[in-house]
């Protein structure tokens, strides 16, 4: 099976690594594994653990599970706990050891659920910017030390004691291989037009390489409609005209905070799907957090990972099965019959995460 976003060999069995995660994720994780196998999906589950359900010594990344999805090339995975304060993110962890480079987060309405008109796809480059990771904190040695030399080099003219520090680090090389990607995406999806967000105006050396980058390949890519926007001005018009857009790529925060801007326009984190990808491996998963306050009680909205795995199934190139669920879920979302407190607004007659599912796999 290719890789780097392009789709496999319809026909065969799939290998997956089936990652249950952390509070709602076992719920999930369990709703979408049953939606997928009712609809016919060829896949063997291989289960892995990452976060606080992590197999073993309490690594929240175990080897196994890293194996397991290099291996694979594919995995479905729930959400994991971020840690405790001070702690680096096993998701970013996560990405970081696969490699993987790009997030791609869809965002398209479907009846009975959010706006009308929203057919959009979030792309941020996940390797760099303020979520790479980099912090100094206040009253460190450290922090002292950067202050002082800002200071020096004329880069500032004093910062207040006890001052921390996040840095932002972007590069040519990374933010060209996510755009190559998302170009190479788009033309198979036959989406036409990328809009690049930034914030340059104030971010130059960093935000500014993004419209170096893109002016320079766009130049080859005459088939794809470039333009840009600050991120100031495109989270206005993703609330007035979101039809405007339809592929945004953007630098890391931007995108994890856009993203959920047009998941609320389209039914909520409840629904929305997610996937990264790198060269070799594409790990999919719902945008939505562990939401440990529902966890146990069968009431998490399950569609967001079902739709992460339609998302997967495109991927291996089962479009047919994964069409069937799609056209499952929209007959779902139109009736209003059976759906969680989230979409409802209330939890009265809300349905249960175990009814969302089996009401799905009777509309199979």
């Amino acid at each position: 099976m290719e890789r780097n976003g392009i789709a496999g060999t319809p026909d065969m069995i799939h290998t997956v690594t089936l990652v249950p995660g952390d509070g709602i994720g076992p719920e999930v994780i369990g709703s979408a594994q049953r939606v997928l196998d009712a609809a016919g999906a060829p896949i063997h589950w291989e289960e892995r653990h990452l976060g606080s359900g992590s197999d073993g010594d309490g690594d929240p990344l175990p080897s196994a599970t890293l194996d397991s999805i290099r291996r694979n090339g594919v995995a479905l995975k729930g959400p994991i706990a971020t840690g405790t304060t001070g702690a680096r993110s096993p998701n970013v962890g996560l990405r970081r050891a696969l490699d993987m480079f790009v997030q791609m987060r869809p965002a398209r309405s479907m009846p009975g659920a959010g706006s009308a008109d929203v057919d959009l796809v979030v792309v941020r480059e996940t390797t760099e910017d303020l979520y790479r990771g980099i912090e100094v904190s206040a009253g460190t040695r450290e922090a002292e030390h950067l202050a002082s030399w800002l200071v020096a080099e004329g880069l500032d003219d004093g910062l207040g004691p006890n001052t921390a520090f996040s840095i932002k680090p972007a590069s040519a090389r990374a933010v060209r291989r996510a755009l190559e990607f998302t170009l190479t995406w788009m033309r198979r999806e036959q989406r036409r037009r990328l809009t690049v967000v930034h914030k340059a105006t104030v971010m130059r050396a960093t935000d500014g390489i993004y419209l170096d980058v893109v002016a320079d390949v766009a130049g080859s890519a005459t088939d794809i409609e470039v333009d840009s926007c600050q991120i100031d001005g495109a989270c206005a018009e993703l609330v007035r005209h979101p039809q405007r857009f339809d592929v945004m790529f953007m630098p890391n925060m931007y995108g994890d905070i856009v993203s959920d801007v047009t998941a609320a326009l389209t039914g909520g984190v409840g629904t929305a799907p997610g996937a990264n990808h790198g060269d070799s491996v594409s790990v999919f998963e719902a945008v939505h957090g562990t939401a440990p306050l529902h966890a146990g009680r069968d009431e998490a909205n399950p569609l967001a990972m079902i739709r992460s795995g339609v998302m997967l199934l495109e991927h291996l190139g089962e479009r047919d099965v994964a069409h069937r669920i799609d056209v499952a879920i929209a007959r779902l979302l139109a009736a209003r019959s059976c759906l969680t407190y989230d979409l409802l607004g209330t939890t009265v007659g809300a349905a249960h995460t175990s009814e969302v599912t089996q009401e799905l796999i009777d509309l199979l």
